[in-house]
């Protein structure tokens, strides 16, 4: 007699479960501190508050060392918090063990087994599930459909590129049917052509699949090419969390705004005096401020700046680099000793030592003491 799916898809011990399709995951002050021999501690985690959409694919960015993988195997149950609560849905999983909480987790270096075939790396979570053996055979293989590899079964990892052992990683993480797939810095053993390819893949299965996914990474361009939303840390805080544009257009502190861009936002001191926010050399570039007088930091991106007759900023070429479709200038402003980027069109004719005027159509004002966004 066929047995339903929901029975062979959980392991035997796993008792009884509410919900076995994907879920919300809830992080409430989740924190985590090591402490080494000498007795210092160390908070990865600090006072994490998040929630993960229930089908939606997450990306945790950061710096290395901002606490993005801990996270990760916080939620994977590999990790126990020193103070929080891990919720999948209703249920508190806190205290689970990783083979309960219906994770698929694909690490950074693959882990796959060396001695075994595709097939039988991609069978080992249903071989431990006791799931029945043509059952555990044709999911195999229709995982391996999924992530296009069906032709690869009968090979071992070190007939496979990167790119194909990683989707053998993927399929054997999907295989359980996970609530949540958790992936660690999936794409950075990969070269730069497959990673792009790969992270399409990526995005392509989560969506087939519908599953709640959480990736890591510390590359920017690939967490918001592909997540749904982001979620920016540093030293183990949660900085901002939203669709990639809006962190991009609105960020919330100057470390988000550092962060992501490339080329990087331009970051100078200016000072507010009267409402009005003033350059080093005198020049106004904005008004209409409430703030009181004081010294802060401005922040505009390459592509905010145009080249005008009336522009407010006064700028000399020192460098100009031709990027594809725009062009990209390096400029100098009195009484700064950094250059200003900015990106201009093509077929704009500039040359180097040349005088322009610049203005800004978007500039973000940064609290120098605190980093926190005024405007």
């Amino acid at each position: 007699m066929e047995r339903k799916k929901e029975e062979f898809f959980e392991p035997p011990d796993a008792g009884v479960r509410t919900q076995h399709h994907n879920v919300e995951v809830r992080l409430e002050n989740l924190t985590k501190e090591f402490t080494d021999k000498t007795g210092k501690v160390t908070v990865a985690v600090n006072d994490f508050n998040v929630t993960i959409p229930s089908g939606k694919l997450i990306g945790l960015l950061g710096p290395s060392g901002c606490g993005k993988s801990t996270t990760l195997y916080l939620i994977s149950g590999l990790l126990k918090p020193t103070a929080g609560r891990i919720y999948f849905g209703d249920e508190d999983v806190t205290n689970m063990p990783p083979e309960k909480r219906g994770i698929g987790l694909v690490f950074q270096n693959y882990a796959l087994y060396p001695h075994m075939t595709v097939r039988q790396n991609i069978l080992f979570p249903l071989v431990n599930m006791k799931v029945p053996k043509q059952e555990a055979l044709a999911l195999a293989q229709e995982m391996a459909e999924l992530v296009h590899i069906g032709d690869l079964m009968e090979r071992k990892p070190n007939q496979l590129s990167g790119g194909q052992q990683q989707r053998v990683a993927i399929a054997r993480a999907l295989v359980k049917r996970p609530r949540v797939l958790l992936l660690d810095e999936p794409l950075s053993n990969l070269d730069a052509r497959l990673r792009l390819q790969t992270r399409e893949e990526i995005r392509r299965i989560q969506r087939e699949t519908g599953i709640t996914t959480i990736f890591v990474t510390h590359d920017q361009e690939e967490a918001m090419s592909i997540s749904d939303e982001i979620v920016v840390m540093n030293e183990g805080i949660k900085q901002q969390m939203d669709r990639p544009q809006a962190v991009y257009e609105e960020p919330v502190n100057m470390f988000v705004a550092k962060f992501l861009g490339n080329p990087p936002i331009n970051i100078f001191e200016a000072d507010l005096i009267g409402g009005r926010l003033v350059l080093k050399d005198g020049e106004v570039v904005a008004d209409g401020f409430t703030e009181p007088d004081q010294e802060v930091f401005i922040g505009f991106r390459p592509e905010y700046l145009r080249v005008s007759k009336n522009g407010k900023i006064t700028a000399k070429t020192d460098l100009i680099e031709h990027i594809g479709r725009d062009t990209m200038i390096l400029c100098e402003i009195e009484g700064y000793d950094h250059l200003i980027r900015a990106i201009v069109p093509n077929d704009m004719e500039l040359k180097v030592g040349q005088t322009i005027k610049l203005d800004c159509v978007k500039l973000f004002v940064f609290n120098a003491e605190t980093g926190e966004r005024y405007r």
